[in-house]
């Protein structure tokens, strides 16, 4: 198996390097490393020049359409995603592929992580068991797949799309459930990536995530699942109508409204 490692990033200079390297040092080596600059304008670029790396330079269009230049982009039929703050294992790559060569049927993998925030160990919170299998429902609640973990046969982005850039959190959420809604994805169960925390990240900039979260469910209302993704969705309204109330957010409360008249829900 020949893979490419794409790795998107935006003024990361204090982290690219130590991406990179741990990508360079995989025991089964990486055939292409393809770096998309998202429109950096701290040393990012000086520090990539020091490497032997595949760089695409792009005005900063946001996280979903660089890893989708880079998937497009990529020689290579099976691709594997770095945050440019994470780092991979040594043996990463390795466990996947020895997964992959035992059932060439499964396109897509991803492992446990390891949590650092500040450089201390983190722990891990049991709410994001990870899911492995059919199993579309088990990641309605929240992002149990990092992204840094996976690795994946680009047919499947064929069959299901790519990232959606419009939007500006959540895009790996939204993606994970089209892609568990089709396919059988499986799992490492060993921590075979580094996430680290404590840093500047977009995650933590964003008001009420969860309404990102139900903009993808509600792509899922045609489907088999349709009950418990009318569940999910009314649930999570529930808790961002409770904050919106609480903090005056017209936005969130005339959304959350408008969906539970269109789920002809009382509330």
């Amino acid at each position: 198996m020949k893979i490419s490692a794409i790795i998107p990033t935006y003024n990361r200079a204090d982290f690219i390097a130590e991406a990179i390297e741990s990508v360079q040092n995989q025991t089964y080596s990486i055939d292409e490393i393809i770096i998309v600059d998202d429109g950096s304008n701290d040393t990012t670029c000086s520090i990539l020049k020091k490497f032997d790396v595949k760089v695409i330079k792009t005005q900063n269009f946001g996280v979903s359409h660089a890893r989708n230049l880079g998937i497009k982009e990529a020689k290579n039929d099976w691709v594997a995603f770095l945050d440019s703050d994470d780092l991979w294992m040594k043996e990463k790559i390795k466990k996947q592929v020895t997964l992959h060569k035992k059932y060439p049927n499964l396109l897509f993998s991803h492992t446990f992580e390891r949590w650092e925030k500040n450089g201390k160990v983190a722990k891990y919170p049991k709410r994001l068991a990870k899911p492995f299998g059919f199993c579309f429902l088990d990641n309605i609640s929240t992002c149990k797949i990092a992204c840094s973990s996976v690795l994946v046969h680009k047919s499947i982005f064929e069959k299901v799309g790519y990232f959606d850039e419009n939007l500006k959190v959540c895009e790996d959420y939204d993606l994970w459930l089209r892609i568990t809604n089709t396919f059988e994805i499986g799992l490492i169960k060993e921590e075979c990536i580094t996430k680290r925390a404590g840093h500047k990240q977009l995650s933590n900039e964003i008001f009420a995530i969860d309404a990102y979260h139900v903009d993808s469910l509600l792509k899922f209302l045609d489907t088999k699942y349709k009950d418990e993704v009318k569940k999910e969705i009314v649930k999570k309204c529930q808790i961002l109508l409770k904050g919106a109330i609480k903090h005056e957010n017209q936005k969130i409360y005339k959304k959350c409204k408008l969906i539970f008249k269109k789920l002809d829900i009382i509330h």
